[in-house]
């Protein structure tokens, strides 16, 4: 930010003017002399910069904007970065600010960016028009909207960060920021009802398969949370599973939940009773529940080697198998995140939203109300039946009118 007071000076332009061959006092110059108004301050560096202006109330104005922009530590001009030097800032600032998958996702966005309008481009020269230009031409590639729509939130946020902390541009210049996200057909809520979850359940012969479909359905836990509990994590007494972090150890896995936080949720009788009878035969020394001795003995070689990281699946070929298991039931055509919404689902009928969503782990409420809330073949019938109640009311009055 600036060192200095801002000033605001004249800036003379042309000969000093004459009078009887003698040159003219300084203090009569403003009434013959062409000026023009001037803004001058320096920079933390010791840089002076300056602003011509045609009239001194421009000037007066834009030296009070820049005054409150001292005062924030923002007065300095950005420095000059191409988006391909940017980009590899990033990735090396970013590295334990956000989840690894997170990162990958901004980097990509990036990638493709930078593909599309060249990386030596200055970041202060990319414009609104070169953004749109870039979705325009994701859209004309076969992307999925949502992809696109995830494209833009991504690029909002990065260039959101190149204002602030970094300083790249100045504030109102993110490229993205007026983008609007392209408008898609919302696809239905995926309900597993309770007849098609018993008849996973049945059909599932392993006990690790029935406790794996009866803790999603259950307790609404995402996979990567299913996968990386341990036994500590189960309160049998409680009928409690508590969702933790793990550090690296000699038999655990680095993980970190995806909303980074902590949560408790509860098991259903069934669970306890598939989890009580997987702990009498599970292996000795192992803490996980879901992961085999051998499973965790080469993720952690991976991740001694460097080759192992939160995008990698814990448990291999899951959905093969529970696609196995889903045709042998006579399931329609549904996946174990499916099986979670439907958990969140009941859950709502019964308990208050906000409640709903910490059960769920979703920092935001409005992705509870919008991407896990199924509307179920009871909850249309329910309305039916008001129709019908309301109709027959109609139809009495009419009748004695």
């Amino acid at each position: 930010m600036a060192t200095e007071k801002i000033g605001v000076y004249r800036r003379w332009h042309g000969k000093v003017p004459e009078q009887g061959g003698k040159p003219l006092p300084k203090s009569d110059w403003p009434k013959v002399r062409k000026h023009s108004w001037t803004v001058r301050w320096y920079g933390k560096s010791g840089k002076r910069y300056s602003k011509d202006f045609r009239t001194r109330k421009l000037a007066e104005h834009f030296a009070r904007q820049l005054q409150e922009d001292v005062n924030r530590g923002r007065a300095d001009r950005p420095e000059k970065i191409t988006l391909n030097l940017f980009a590899k800032e990033h990735r090396k600032v970013m590295v334990g600010q956000v989840a690894y998958a997170t990162l990958c996702d901004q980097m990509r966005a990036l990638r493709f960016f930078e593909n599309f309008i060249g990386g030596s481009k200055l970041l202060k020269n990319i414009q609104a028009r070169d953004a749109e230009a870039f979705i325009a031409h994701r859209l004309a590639s076969d992307i999925a909207v949502s992809t696109v729509n995830k494209d833009i939130r991504t690029l909002k946020r990065i260039f959101n960060l190149a204002i602030e902390p970094r300083g790249y541009i100045q504030e109102g210049q993110n490229p993205f920021v007026r983008i609007r996200q392209r408008k898609k057909s919302q696809q239905p809520i995926r309900y597993v009802n309770i007849g098609e979850y018993c008849a996973l359940i049945d059909v599932a012969e392993k006990t690790w398969w029935k406790l794996l479909i009866s803790i999603a359905y259950g307790s609404g836990l995402r996979r990567e949370e299913i996968f990386n509990l341990t036994w500590q994590d189960i309160d049998f007494e409680n009928k409690m599973i508590a969702i933790n972090a793990k550090k690296s150890t000699n038999w655990t896995i680095e993980w970190e939940p995806k909303d980074h936080q902590s949560r408790i949720v509860p098991i259903s009788d069934l669970s306890i009773k598939l989890l009580a009878e997987s702990h009498l035969n599970a292996p000795e020394g192992c803490p996980y529940i879901f992961i085999t001795p051998r499973r965790l003995r080469l993720i952690k070689r991976r991740e001694m080697l460097g080759r192992w990281n939160s995008l990698c699946d814990a448990v291999n070929n899951v959905m093969r198998d529970f696609g196995v298991i889903r045709r042998k039931a006579g399931v329609a055509n549904c996946t174990l995140h499916d099986l979670r919404r439907s958990a969140i689902t009941n859950w709502a009928k019964y308990l208050p939203i906000h409640v709903v969503q910490q059960l769920a782990g979703h920092s935001n409420i409005a992705t509870t109300r919008k991407y896990y809330l199924a509307v179920r073949n009871e909850d249309i019938l329910s309305a039916s039946k008001v129709i019908n109640k309301i109709a027959e009311g109609t139809k009495s009055r009419l009748t004695q009118n």
